[in-house]
């Protein structure tokens, strides 16, 4: 993390304005710069407020689950950041090993989205359920069975 850190830095150095001279590049692409820029300022405050608490301190605070995602968020940000560093250093990423990874961790995500997903799903209350379907049902009274044997007169419809 800390050379992610040190990179964005760095990185953020070579990109200020007074540095950039707009005749290097078309300056059709000066906006998404500017734009990349304040990203990776926002990165760098985000990864330094995350250093600045310990990783044990941090993980009591959450439960099982929670622990699992921030995990996750964080190795794919670290594979995500070195992906760009490749691109930045004329690597072709989607042909080194790093795709994998990402591959390999957006599964683990989907699971945990799953987990998370089955958690959030409500609970069947089986007694409720139990006692709605008997309910429902007709049970006849012993009473009733006793007093009328035949079945109930009614009318018959002519069928044409």
């Amino acid at each position: 993390m800390k050379r992610i850190i040190s990179f964005v830095s760095s990185f953020q150095m070579e990109m200020s304005e007074d540095d950039i001279n707009t005749e290097e590049y078309p300056t059709e692409i000066h906006d998404y710069l500017a734009a990349f820029e304040k990203s990776l300022g926002s990165v760098d405050e985000m990864l330094k407020t995350m250093m600045s608490v310990s990783r044990s301190e941090l993980l009591q605070k959450l439960e099982p689950l929670e622990q699992a995602k921030l995990d996750l968020v964080s190795v794919y940000t670290l594979n995500s950041m070195f992906w760009v560093y490749l691109a930045t250093q004329g690597i072709n990423p989607k042909e080194h090993p790093v795709k994998q990874e990402l591959e390999r961790i957006r599964t683990y995500m989907n699971k945990v989205r799953e987990i998370a997903d089955k958690k959030k799903a409500s609970k069947l209350d089986k007694g409720a359920a139990s006692r709605f379907v008997r309910n429902a049902l007709w049970e006849p009274n012993a009473e009733k069975e006793h007093t009328s044997k035949t079945p109930a007169k009614g009318k018959k419809r002519k069928m044409d």
